[in-house]
């Protein structure tokens, strides 16, 4: 672990390799677990202003669980995220015609309907953020569903911090970024 910041950062996100592999997990993370994606407080208001234009890019039973529960849900332990179509799939799942999960909400931003992409949580995968009053600890998440997506980054030399570097910037800023690219070169 080491500080940049107001963040304690492991060293996971410079030494584990990660390259999505949509093709072989088929977009698993948006529709196994049992919890919706994390929600920032400000995502919560951006999700319900933006959701008739999301609307369109979903399928019909995700509709009806966000017309049921709302945009976002705030869990038993008051954590803010997206609903889920039975508890399982993100509400905001798709599939296209391979059968992969696409995001709605990411689907309306590429047809410039939107000027949000998804979730900082979406985005960050497999980076997550956890805050605290003096910090936020920045961390790995190893999940199996994921294991071709390691074997991919690593044949490619692709580490995590690079992977989702556009997501880090969009949380952390420019600066931070350059500063954690400053540690990667030294480890």
């Amino acid at each position: 672990m080491f500080q940049l910041g107001k963040t304690i950062v492991s060293e996971d996100i410079i030494q584990k390799d990660f390259v999505c592999n949509l093709s072989a997990c088929k977009g698993a993370c948006c529709i196994d677990g049992d919890a919706g994606a994390p929600l920032e407080k400000e995502e919560v208001e951006i999700l319900k202003e933006i959701y008739p234009k999301v609307k369109p890019f979903m399928r019909k039973i995700g509709i009806e669980a966000v017309e049921a529960q709302g945009t976002s849900i705030i869990t038993g332990l008051g954590e803010l995220e997206t609903p889920l179509i039975n508890g399982a799939d993100c509400a905001y799942v798709n599939f296209d015609d391979r059968g992969i999960a696409l995001c709605a909400i990411e689907e309306a931003y590429n047809q410039g309907e939107v000027s949000w992409k998804k979730p900082v949580s979406c985005h960050l995968y497999p980076v997550r953020v956890k805050d605290y009053s003096e910090f936020s600890a920045v961390n790995y998440h190893k999940w199996e569903i994921c294991d071709d997506a390691c074997t991919l980054g690593k044949e490619l030399r692709v580490p995590v911090y690079k992977f989702v570097k556009e997501a880090l910037i969009r949380k952390f800023g420019e600066d931070w970024y350059m500063e954690l690219e400053k540690v990667a070169a030294k480890m």
